[in-house]
């Protein structure tokens, strides 16, 4: 399967700005797609499916401002990046922007290398995130295609506790602990504990979100 490539979105309600930005985007070999209104792009993009790229977003548009729809993509968790342009900028609003994770602010006229090496630093961003998601999508589907018994080992495994110990606790031969042992190492692609258990924790953070319920 090709990896998804990268889109920088565009949203301003200035036809002008997005047709010269969406050109000079297309120079550098990404792909673009312009909307002319916040709602515009709201109903365009999948949470689900979406792709990495940037978002260049205007803050002052009718209907809703670019602030508020950085609000609504926060909302379903939206990890794109957001690029702020504006034509009437302010400290104040600089600060919301990047309270709330936009990564950089650039005012109106602007050369055409400031927007480009902000862009460029965003793909960066959600490539590597986009990655990562990725990752740790693989490693729960690993982790879901273990029974209810390969689960229980895998937590015994991540305590720390012997082939031994385990069997005290689940009431099953150790030998039984040691044939679920190899099925759960098969199925999440390693080889011992220690990359088993690094593995598992990047999916939950923490050892007791993944406790068998």
């Amino acid at each position: 399967m090709s990896k998804p490539e990268p889109t920088v979105f565009i949203v301003d309600d200035d036809e002008v700005i997005c047709s010269g930005i969406s050109q000079l985007v297309e120079t550098v070999g990404f792909n673009t797609k312009a909307f002319s209104s916040a709602q515009e792009f709201l109903d365009f993009y999948d949470y689900n499916t979406a792709c990495p790229g940037c978002l260049v977003l205007d803050v002052r548009m009718p209907n809703m401002s670019g602030l508020v729809l950085q609000e609504k993509l926060a909302e379903y968790s939206n990890c794109l990046p957001i690029i702020f342009i504006t034509g009437h900028g302010d400290v104040p609003t600089a600060s919301e922007a990047f309270k709330h994770g936009a990564i950089d602010f650039i005012e109106k006229p602007f050369s055409d290398q400031i927007l480009l090496d902000s862009i460029n630093k965003a793909i960066k961003t959600s490539l590597t995130s986009h990655r990562h998601h990725a990752e740790i999508g693989e490693i729960q589907e690993r982790m879901d295609s273990l029974t209810s018994r390969e689960r229980q080992i895998l937590d015994g495994i991540i305590d720390g506790k012997t082939n031994k110990m385990i069997a005290f606790d689940l009431q099953i031969s150790p030998k039984t602990v040691d044939f679920h042992r190899c099925n759960v190492m098969e199925k999440m692609g390693v080889n011992n504990a220690v990359q088993l258990t690094k593995m598992v924790m990047r999916v939950s953070g923490t050892q007791s979100s993944i406790r068998s319920k």
